[in-house]
Parts: structure tokens; C-alpha cells; sequence
């Protein structure tokens, strides 16, 4: 993919720039559960290009019941740049909180988060205010591991709407979908990873891309030298997490914070790929 300079990135950005509505609350019909979310949009009338967008492991909101930093802060962004961003909130909707410490987790990223994917796609595809046919997914570690179910070949919805347009995630558990070896995305995919990644490993999902992109498949990953779990976050201090049920040595210590240099390509890259 080619990338704009950076002036010319950034002369784009202001002159296409949307104005933001605060975020709202939402609410939509699931497989047998009420989901709950948070969306951003632009403001005007649209239609407008829409991202469904799936937390990590640590839920959509920190612990003090405050929209995490992360989530808030592309949004933002992305509602600035004229996508429409929804956030489901797969294990507040089913009366939990983090899931990070237990592989049993309420809602699993292989089944029941792709279906509350599958079930933002159909409500935003219901709203005026949408393009249907501009649906792109973005996710964050378990939210990424979502992703690369949900874009597997022959996972996509069956209602006769157009299915989602492109997809993002960011330092997604690859092992699985690698070692079966017959994964497939049915659409683009960009994955962005941490080399230094020691929560869920970049080696795992260099092995899926290469798989994927040999059978046919529109598939680019990014490999961010030294950077950590987390890298995107917008202002998270380098630290060790502990406790965590699944990591990429099994010892359940893992290093999470914000690397600037990753952060800022991540920043730039994502918009152009989820608008191209």
C-alpha cells in the first residue's frame, strides 16, 4: 500500500475533516441477548461508511465504569475521518466484566463475539444513516481474534446484505486459525502486531498471513519492532500484566504500553485502508 507524505496525509485529513456528535448509547438485538454499545458518528445526515468496532479481553470500560482510553480515542478519530464506529460491548451485555484471567470466558471470540459482530453489521445496515455496502471490522487483541473468525471463509452472514468491506486487527491470538492450517480470509486483511508481542505472539500470525496469502487470499501484516501489547493505546506507560490466562509463553505475564512509533503508523494507516 502506498502512503501518503506525511503533509499531504495530514492536508487530506483537514479537508475532509467531520465534526463529532458526543457518544451515545445503543442497543440492538443479538443470538438471544440484548446487545449494548457505544457509537460515534459524524455529524450530518450520511450515509455514512460504518466500523464495527470489538474490544480486547479487558472488556469495553475500565474498571472506574469509564469508556476505555483506547476505544475513546479511535472513535474519535475515526468519526472524525467520516466512518460511523460502533462498539458492542460483548461481555458487559452478558453481566461481566474482564474476561483476561480465564480462557472460559462468557463470549468466546470464535463463536458467540462473531455473532455479535454479525448481529452490529445487521443493525447498522437497518439505519439510514449507514452505507451498506461500506461495513469494515476492526478489533484489539480477543476483538482481533474475533476478526479473524469472523472473516474466515464461509463464516459470513447469510441475509442477503453485502457482507463487511475490509478488516482490521490489531495484535489478534493467531496460534489457533495457524495451526489448523486452513484459514482463510474472505476479505482484505490488514494485521498490525507488536514483534516484541509477548501476550499474544507475532510469529504465530506472520505463519497465518503467509498461509493465507499462498491460497489466494488478500491478507498484509505489519510487524512493529519492539513494541509491545497495547502499543496503540494513546497514553499507557510501559508495565508487566500478570495474572492473564493465555500468553504467548504460557506463564501468564505479559508486557503491555504504548509504543509512539507504532502508534503513529497505526494512525496513519488504518483510515486509508478501512476507506480505499
Amino acid at each position: 500500500m502506498t502512503i501518503l507524505p506525511r503533509l499531504a496525509l495530514a492536508l487530506l485529513l483537514m479537508t475532509f475533516a467531520f465534526k463529532v456528535e458526543a457518544a451515545e448509547t445503543a442497543s440492538f438485538a443479538g443470538d438471544g441477548i440484548e446487545l449494548r454499545a457505544v457509537m460515534y458518528r459524524p455529524e450530518g445526515v450520511g450515509p455514512f461508511p460504518a466500523v464495527v468496532a470489538l474490544h480486547g479481553c479487558g472488556g469495553l470500560y475500565d474498571r472506574d465504569a469509564s469508556l476505555n482510553a483506547r476505544h475513546a480515542d479511535w472513535g474519535q478519530r475515526l468519526a472524525s475521518e467520516g466512518f460511523l464506529v460502533l462498539f458492542p460491548d460483548s461481555f458487559g451485555s452478558r453481566g461481566a466484566g474482564s474476561q483476561c484471567a480465564t480462557t472460559n470466558r462468557v463470549a468466546r471470540a470464535s463463536t458467540e463475539r462473531v455473532a455479535d459482530a454479525l448481529a452490529a453489521k445487521a443493525f447498522l445496515q437497518s439505519r439510514p444513516d449507514v452505507k451498506p455496502d461500506a461495513l469494515s471490522l476492526l478489533g484489539w487483541s480477543n476483538g482481533g481474534s474475533t476478526i479473524l473468525y469472523a472473516v474466515n471463509a464461509g463464516a459470513e452472514a447469510r441475509d442477503g446484505k453485502p457482507d463487511f468491506a475490509r478488516a482490521v486487527a490489531f495484535y489478534p491470538g493467531c496460534r489457533v486459525p495457524a495451526e489448523r492450517g486452513s484459514w482463510r480470509t474472505r476479505l482484505p486483511l490488514l494485521i498490525l502486531i507488536g514483534a516484541a508481542d509477548d501476550w499474544t505472539a507475532a510469529a504465530p500470525c506472520d505463519d497465518l498471513a503467509k498461509q493465507s496469502a499462498a491460497a489466494g487470499s488478500q491478507v498484509s501484516i505489519v510487524f512493529y519492532p519492539g513494541a509491545y501489547h497495547d502499543f496503540d493505546h494513546p497514553s499507557l506507560p510501559l508495565r508487566t500484566r500478570s495474572g492473564l490466562a493465555d500468553t504467548a509463553d504460557r506463564s501468564g505475564t505479559a508486557h503491555v504500553g504504548t509504543d509512539p512509533v507504532a502508534r503513529e503508523d497505526a494512525l496513519r494507516r488504518v483510515p486509508l485502508f478501512l476507506a480505499h
